[in-house]
């Protein structure tokens, strides 16, 4: 289960609260591209309408032993497959205030594509200097017991 693209910025910008795995809808050269491991999910995020999900603004490149692909847009949105049950119950919950649903990693799983998307509320400025002092004192510590040992 090789994962081929994650979304550091997500857990920067958001707290993760519950993630769910997905199918992906892709053309036979996104695919190639994707198992090139080329795709970045930064600023990408999932947009639920009507009953269907949609991945808006991942960036996946042209492959490049495809040929000629005539008007190819590598940011066009990609369906995401769930299940009616699971797209009724993140409909309900991004209409909470502050929540959101982001693309966390592009990984596969057989020869299908999965995609992993969290539900997420965004971080204040001052809970991310927290967690960053956080990592660092555990980083200290860590460098301590190491040279202790």
């Amino acid at each position: 289960m090789p994962t081929y693209a994650k979304n550091k910025f997500a857990y920067h910008d958001y707290d993760v609260l519950d993630t769910l795995e997905a199918g992906l809808v892709l053309t036979g050269p996104e695919t190639k591209a994707v198992r090139t491991e080329t795709v970045r999910l930064k600023s990408s995020y999932i947009s639920l309408r009507g009953n269907e999900a949609w991945l808006v603004n991942a960036h996946i490149p042209r492959y490049k032993y495809a040929g000629t692909v005539l008007d190819y847009d590598p940011e066009r949105p990609r369906k995401v497959l769930l299940n009616k049950k699971e797209i009724a119950t993140l409909q309900g919950k991004s209409h909470e205030k502050g929540l959101t649903i982001v693309p966390l990693s592009v990984y596969s799983k057989g020869r299908h594509i999965k995609l992993q998307i969290g539900l997420a509320r965004g971080k204040k400025l001052h809970d991310k200097k927290r967690a960053k002092k956080e990592r660092d004192i555990d980083r200290d510590i860590m460098r301590d017991l190491k040279g202790r040992m």
